[in-house]
């Protein structure tokens, strides 16, 4: 487990876990990463797509949008904190198994207690508690792998890494929705599947991946006013990166206000089960999400190739953002089912080209090598603080501001600004 890792940079023959990576990673290196990942996303959708949403209804149809807003943004709630203090934790973990896997390993193991935990969940605070424990596990794990990017990466190879190691992210969505609303019958044997695929394929990264040593020498002395004081990082010391920040926010605010109440879209405003009787909303859901992905998979791929040959990140970002808004207004005016297809597939490309580029972007605008995590962490709570903040925003609207047309629509106006703003970045081409 201490072989080298095969991106850093080595001074005197051993490597050093803040050089700059300048070798090239091999496929299976990625391909151990892909799978961490795609453990972390399926944890992720599994529940939120379905498992919280039908757990929702069956403790309270009345009340279930109200239910699922708090749920979600509590556990969002708690990626905000955890990610950035993991990411920094790890960058001054000297352990001799490497910087970031131990926090990987210990982030799948709570993730799956946390997931257990809602198989038994009959109450909201029950389910509360048992969605922020698994956001915790499931983003100490996120900060773990999201940083071994630019840790072992070289910059000329990022966009494509980055979009093969996205791929997960789609097809996390797709493999947790199959399993938990076609593979598993109930909510509670779905959570626990799901628990167990988190730690499964977190595994071989693990144990199989390298992971270079931060030597002790490198590690700052510690304090707390210090380490606290860390993560402020000035806005005009470091514009670049604050408008990364800026961006990824608003078009993840976006993603997170058009996804929210999908499963209850497609059964209360496409009216799902009354066009196919027999069938279930969670088996269009799938349909959907089966379309999206097909497109994503092949749009992240081929956006960080083509990303990495031109060398050019904003306009690919631009593009992708208004490409996913179209979505937002075809069903805000038009909840229809072959709309929502269509839609699915749309998303899917932009989405795709978003995922791929916007990542390698954003390493390229990272402050220092030292806090890599660290940055990435305050990066990740641009993908967290728009869960909190859907919610709320989500909620309102679909209940008393016009429904979801008006929610569609808002989804169409914050991705377009996420898009645009990318121009402010002056340091990436």
């Amino acid at each position: 487990m201490s072989t080298p890792a095969p991106g850093a940079a080595t001074t005197g023959g051993t490597p050093s876990a803040l050089a700059e990576p300048t070798a090239r990673v091999g496929a299976r290196w990625t391909t151990l990463v892909a799978l961490a990942n795609l453990g972390l996303w399926m944890g992720y959708f599994g529940p939120l797509q379905v498992l919280l949403p039908n757990q929702a209804q069956a403790i309270d149809p009345a009340g279930k949008t109200t239910f699922l807003a708090v749920a979600t943004g509590a556990g969002a709630l708690v990626a905000v904190v955890v990610n950035p203090v993991a990411g920094a934790l790890s960058d001054r973990t000297t352990s001799r198994f490497g910087r970031r896997r131990p926090w990987a390993l210990g982030g799948a193991l709570l993730g799956a207690a946390g997931l257990a935990a809602l198989a038994g969940g009959t109450t909201l605070l029950a389910v509360v508690i048992g969605w922020c424990v698994a956001q915790a596990g499931l983003n100490l794990l996120q900060a773990a792998v999201t940083a071994v990017v630019p840790d072992q990466v070289p910059v000329v190879q990022r966009a494509t890494v980055s979009g093969w190691i996205s791929v997960p992210q789609s097809l996390g969505v797709v493999l947790g929705v199959l399993v938990v609303a076609l593979l598993v019958t109930g909510n509670a044997p779905g959570y626990l599947v799901t628990a167990a695929l988190v730690v499964a394929l977190t595994l071989p990264f693990v144990l199989l991946s390298p992971d270079p040593r931060l030597h002790p020498a490198d590690r700052p002395a510690w304090s707390w006013r210090a380490f606290l004081r860390r993560f402020w990082l000035s806005p005009r010391a470091h514009p670049d990166f604050a408008w990364a920040f800026a961006t990824r926010f608003l078009v993840q605010l976006g993603n997170a206000l058009a996804t929210l109440y999908l499963l209850y879209y497609l059964r209360d405003e496409v009216r799902y089960e009354q066009l196919f009787p027999g069938a279930k909303a969670e088996d269009g859901l799938f349909l959907v999400i089966l379309v999206y992905v097909a497109v994503t998979v092949v749009a992240t791929v081929v956006g960080g190739v083509v990303s990495d040959r031109s060398g050019r990140r904003k306009r690919s970002v631009v593009v992708s953002g208004l490409v996913m808004a179209v979505p937002g207004v075809t069903l805000a005016f038009w909840p229809t089912w072959p709309v929502v297809l269509g839609s699915a597939a749309v998303l899917g490309l932009g989405f795709g080209v978003y995922m791929s580029v916007d990542q390698a972007l954003v390493t390229q605008v990272l402050p220092t090598a030292a806090d890599r995590g660290r940055d990435l962490g305050i990066i990740n709570i641009a993908n967290s603080a728009p869960q909190v903040l859907g919610p709320v925003v989500a909620a309102p609207l679909v209940s008393t501001f016009g429904g979801y047309p008006t929610l569609y629509l808002a989804v169409a106006v914050v991705t377009v600004a996420g898009s645009v703003l990318v121009h402010k970045i002056k340091g990436v081409p």
